[in-house]
C-alpha cells in the first residue's frame, strides 16, 4: 500500500464515519440505515495496530453512546474490544480477498451485536428472541459494507 492509497484509505473511513451521522441525526433514517460505524472499525484495524484498534474503537462508541439514551459506556466497550480483536485477526488471517472481508464483517458485526446484548441483558430485560432479530441487519451491515469497500477499491484501482 502506498501514500495515495493510504490517503483515500483514511478519507474512506471518516466517510464512513460522517455518513453514519448525517443519516442517523440530520435525516432520521435510524434503524434503517446499516451500521457505518462498526464496519468503519473493522475496515479500519485491519490497517492499525491492536492499542490504536482499540482507541479509536473507544472513540467511535463514546460518538455513539454520546446519541443513547439508555446504555451510555456499552457502546464504548463492545467497539474498543471489537477494535482490539479486529487489529489481532490480521496476525492469525492473511489477506483481503472480498470474501474474506464479507465473512470478517459478518462476523465482527455479530460479536458486536452480541455482546452489546449481553451488556444490556441485564439491565433491559433482553432476551434471546431480540437478539434473532437482528440477525437481518447484521448480513444487512456486512453486505453494505462489502459493497462501499468495492467501491472505494474500484475507484481507487487496488485490488
Amino acid at each position: 500500500m502506498n501514500n495515495a492509497t493510504s490517503w483515500r484509505f483514511w478519507v474512506l473511513i471518516v466517510f464512513l464515519v460522517v455518513a453514519y451521522f448525517f443519516l442517523h441525526l440530520a435525516l432520521g433514517l435510524g434503524l434503517v440505515i446499516p451500521d457505518l460505524l462498526t464496519v468503519a472499525l473493522l475496515l479500519s484495524a485491519r490497517r492499525l495496530s491492536a492499542p490504536v484498534a482499540a482507541g479509536l474503537g473507544f472513540v467511535l462508541g463514546l460518538l455513539r453512546d454520546s446519541l443513547s439514551l439508555v446504555a451510555f459506556g456499552a457502546d464504548a466497550i463492545v467497539l474498543t474490544v471489537l477494535g482490539y480483536l479486529g487489529s489481532r485477526s490480521k496476525d492469525y488471517f492473511i489477506g483481503d480477498s472480498l470474501l474474506f472481508v464479507g465473512i470478517y464483517l459478518l462476523i465482527g458485526t455479530l460479536i458486536h451485536d452480541l455482546v452489546y446484548h449481553l451488556i444490556l441483558g441485564s439491565s433491559m430485560g433482553w432476551r434471546a428472541a431480540d437478539f434473532v432479530s437482528q440477525l437481518p441487519f447484521v448480513f444487512y451491515t456486512a453486505v453494505a459494507g462489502l459493497g462501499l469497500l468495492l467501491i472505494y477499491r474500484l475507484m481507487a484501482r487496488e485490488r
